[in-house]
């Protein structure tokens, strides 16, 4: 019997059982190669708001990250690539990267350090599943570990500004959508009609900046034109996760929104009432220590005390 298989992820949301892209890939591999996968959705921890989440959990192993995770599931002999030629599998490694290096960037930029999207859908959602307090400091966390990543790989001269920085990743996205539309053409999956680790990154990807509804979204707009692309996400929805889908109508999807709204209203007054109370503090007249009288002693009560502290 196999040993049970238990992935921490980030829970879902908008009808996708994960909003968080990694979290997705590796769930989406796992339906496409048979790997029978624990689904465990934390709501906290220090350790995977320092981006570690999706967690394995094994018997005897414990791996992170979306590419060791994939290779350890392999070697348990849950392949989705099997039918792959070498000539497919060199192509699977070359748009991973693609990915990564392109649209990526311009992923974490929509959800993190867009203002608007950033105050009024992701700092929300992800609050409402930490809890209080640290729901009002890991997000902010967060939004900066996204942005040292996106200038860590592309601050490099000459995009020397953050604004020169947007708009060339924006740039490369777009250029990045285009190329997976031309090569995923009208077929099913990337390589015909069984799914594959690139169709589970694709996904990955794809489907958070598809569903999740953002106040501005130049990337999302970009990607509802690409009609394919879209097909293809809602096909994968459908096929391998329809019971994430079945439990949300379209009545209930507005209750969602609704609460999120309310949430988001809540943490922005907890914020701004932390803040005042800080610049309450910070303006508050400082006081000097107040000196304790100091008590003199008689000459016998000096000697007294002299031979005392001689004493063994």
């Amino acid at each position: 019997m196999a040993a049970p298989l238990e992935l921490s992820c980030w829970g879902g949301g908008w009808g996708l059982p994960s909003v968080h892209s990694e979290s997705l890939v590796v769930m989406a591999y796992a339906k496409f190669s048979g790997a029978p996968l624990k689904v465990k959705v934390i709501d906290n921890t220090w350790r995977g708001s320092r981006g570690d989440v999706p967690i394995l959990t094994t018997e005897d192993n414990i791996v992170s990250q979306p590419a060791k995770i994939l290779n350890f599931l392999r070697k348990q002999k849950y392949n989705a690539d099997y039918e792959l030629s070498a000539k497919q599998g060199a192509d699977t490694l070359a748009y991973i990267a693609l990915i990564e290096e392109k649209l990526l960037p311009a992923v974490l930029h929509t959800f993190w350090v867009e203002s608007d999207n950033y105050f009024n859908v992701t700092r929300p959602w992800f609050a409402s599943r930490i809890p209080f307090p640290l729901s009002l400091i890991l997000p902010g966390r967060m939004s900066k570990g996204a942005l040292n990543r996106i200038l860590l790989t592309r601050g490099e001269p000459p995009l020397y500004h953050l604004r020169e920085v947007e708009a060339q990743i924006y740039r490369d996205a777009k250029e990045c959508l285009n190329l997976l539309s031309n090569r995923l053409g009208t077929s099913q999956f990337f390589f015909g009609d069984t799914p594959s680790t690139l169709d589970a990154y694709v996904f990955g990807f794809l489907a958070p900046l598809y569903k999740v509804r953002f106040p501005k979204g130049q990337l999302q707009g970009h990607l509802q034109r690409l009609s394919n692309l879209c097909r293809f996400c809602d096909d994968i929805l459908h096929s391998y996760f329809r019971l994430s889908l079945e439990g949300i109508s379209p009545a209930g999807q507005e209750t969602v929104d609704a609460n999120l709204q309310k949430l988001t209203q809540l943490v922005n007054k907890e914020s701004n009432l932390i803040e005042k109370m800080d610049d309450n503090l910070r303006q508050s007249p400082q006081l000097p220590p107040r000196k304790l009288p100091t008590l003199k002693l008689t000459p016998a009560e000096e000697e007294s005390n002299s031979l005392q502290r001689l004493s063994p």
